[in-house]
């Protein structure tokens, strides 16, 4: 299965293009995410758990495939590296239930780390066990990236973060998206089973 290249949106604004392919559902794998990824001209990696990630300056999204059969789930999930004192957490939740009321995606939740930073994490699911047309499944991804980019535009604009962008580090943003991402599929794995 192949992506037309003429129907990937592209990030400028354009008229989106009419996406060609196969009529009747596909189930989505990881290489046609890849194949997506390379014609919207984003760069991504595979981690050490097999998860698909595009990286961005302040965050990563990963794509994740879930669960078995009928019951598997598409979700991409974006993992913002900005570190929030615990104290402003008030603040912080009082923002992203806003931008989850007037949005659809993604929907994003925070992660109190051992540290007691709190980090924001956005995400967005699809149920493709059965199949998904290929029309639905490239529009859907290509929003929830877009949407997991605005995102981090529109928080630092909540929160007047603009003159900590450039002053920000990052040594231990790998370790803290370890930390969530495992803490998340745990709780995923574990869900049923008691």
């Amino acid at each position: 299965m192949s992506i037309d290249p003429s129907s990937i949106p592209n990030f400028g604004g354009q008229p989106e293009p009419e996406p060609s392919g196969p009529t009747g559902p596909v189930i989505p794998d990881q290489d046609l995410v890849k194949q997506l990824l390379d014609q919207m001209e984003l760069k991504y990696v595979v981690d050490e758990e097999g998860d698909l990630a595009a990286p961005w300056e302040q965050f990563r999204t990963y794509f994740m495939f879930r669960g078995e059969e009928e019951q598997q789930v598409f979700s991409v999930r974006t993992f913002y590296d900005r570190a929030h004192a615990i104290e402003s957490k008030p603040q912080l939740l009082e923002s992203i239930d806003d931008w989850n009321r007037r949005t659809l995606w993604p929907k994003v939740y925070s992660h109190t780390n051992d540290d007691g930073t709190v980090r924001l994490i956005g995400e967005a699911q699809m149920l493709i066990g059965t199949g998904v047309s290929l029309e639905h499944f490239v529009s859907s991804t290509v929003s929830w990236v877009r949407a997991s980019i605005e995102f981090d535009r529109w928080v630092v604009e909540q929160l007047g973060l603009e003159k900590e962008i450039d002053s920000a580090g990052g040594d231990d943003k790998n370790a803290d998206k370890n930390d969530e991402k495992n803490d998340d599929q745990g709780d995923d794995k574990n869900d049923g089973e008691d």
